[in-house]
C-alpha cells in the first residue's frame, strides 16, 4: 500500500509522457507502414501497406549513402568532435587561471546558447566561398576552396562540433570536480604522468558521465537538421544529405510521407544501437 501510494505523485508526469511522448512515437512507427501523402487521392485515404516503404528504402540508392555520411558525421562531429573537446576544455578549465577560463567559456558557451537558425547562418557565412575563412585565407596569400561545394561534410562536422562543445565541456566541468584530488595527487607523487592519470584514474572516474554524454551528444547529432539545410541543403547532389535531410525531402519536397516516416523509423533505430553500445562499453564493472 505504502509503494502504490508513492507512485500515485508520478502517475501525472507518466500520463503526459505517454500522451506528448510515446504517443508519437507510436503513431509515426504506424505511419511508416502506410503509403501516407500531403498531396493526391493517398492523403485523403491512406491505407496500410506493410513493408512496402521498407523494401523501397532499402533499394534506393540514396539510402546507403545517406547512412554512410549519417555515421561519418555522427562519430567525427559527436562521439571524437564534441566529446574529445569538450574533456580536454573541461581539463584546461580545471586548471587554467580565472581570466583564461571567463575568456574561453565566454566564447565556447556563446555558440551554444544561439538560436539554431542564427548559428547555422553564422557558420554558412564562415564557409561561403567568400566568407569569413576565405578572406583570412586570402589575407596570408592562401587561395580557399569553396568548402561548402567541394568539402560539404567536412564543414557542416567543423559547424556541428562548434555548436555543439559547449555542452560537453559542461558536462566534463562537472564530473572531473568528483575525482577524489587524494587520487590523483598520490599518483602524481608516485611519478604517473599527465596522460597516466587521465586514463587511469580521471576517465575511469567519470564513466557514467561519458555514457551520459555519448549518449546526449548522439541523440542530439542525429537529429540536427537546420545546420545542413541551411549550410548546403544536403547537396550538392547528396554529398551531404544526412538522414534526416532525406525524410524531410522524401516527406515533403516529394509528399511522400508515409515513405519519409520510415526513414525516421531508421534514424530512431540507428540511436537505439549506439545507445546500447554506450550503456554496455562504459558500464562500470563495480556499481
Amino acid at each position: 500500500m505504502r509503494n502504490a501510494t508513492r507512485v500515485v505523485p508520478l502517475l501525472p508526469a507518466v500520463v503526459l509522457l505517454v500522451i506528448f511522448l510515446l504517443g508519437p512515437v507510436i503513431s509515426s512507427f504506424y505511419g511508416s507502414f502506410t503509403n501516407a501523402a500531403l498531396t493526391g487521392v493517398d492523403a485523403a485515404n491512406q491505407q496500410f501497406v506493410g513493408f512496402q516503404n521498407y523494401v523501397e528504402l532499402f533499394q534506393d540508392p540514396d539510402f546507403p549513402k545517406s547512412v554512410v555520411l549519417t555515421i561519418v558525421f555522427l562519430i567525427a562531429s559527436a562521439v571524437v568532435g564534441q566529446n574529445v573537446l569538450g574533456l580536454g576544455l573541461a581539463l584546461l578549465m580545471r586548471s587554467a587561471h580565472k581570466a583564461v577560463r571567463a575568456i574561453v567559456g565566454t566564447f565556447v558557451v556563446a555558440a551554444w546558447v544561439l538560436p539554431e537558425i542564427v548559428a547555422s547562418f553564422a557558420a554558412y557565412a564562415f564557409f561561403h566561398d567568400e566568407g569569413t575563412l576565405n578572406s583570412f585565407l586570402a589575407s596570408i596569400g592562401i587561395s580557399g576552396p569553396n568548402w561548402l561545394y567541394t568539402y560539404p561534410m567536412i564543414a557542416v562536422i567543423l559547424a556541428n562540433v562548434w555548436r555543439g562543445t559547449a555542452f560537453s565541456m559542461l558536462v566534463y566541468s562537472a564530473a572531473v570536480q568528483e575525482v577524489p584530488e587524494e587520487i590523483t595527487e598520490s599518483a602524481e607523487v608516485d611519478g604517473a604522468a599527465g596522460w597516466q592519470r587521465l586514463v587511469y584514474i580521471t576517465l575511469p572516474v567519470i564513466r557514467r558521465s561519458i555514457s551520459t554524454n555519448l549518449m546526449l551528444t548522439t541523440l542530439q547529432t542525429l537529429s540536427v537538421f537546420t545546420l545542413i539545410f541551411v549550410m548546403t541543403g544536403g547537396g550538392p547532389g547528396t554529398n551531404s544529405s544526412t538522414l534526416p535531410i532525406l525524410a524531410y525531402q522524401e516527406a515533403f519536397q516529394f509528399s511522400q510521407l508515409g515513405f519519409g516516416t520510415a526513414i525516421a523509423t531508421i534514424l530512431l533505430v540507428v540511436g537505439a544501437v549506439f545507445s546500447i553500445i554506450y550503456i554496455k562499453a562504459l558500464k562500470p564493472e563495480v556499481d
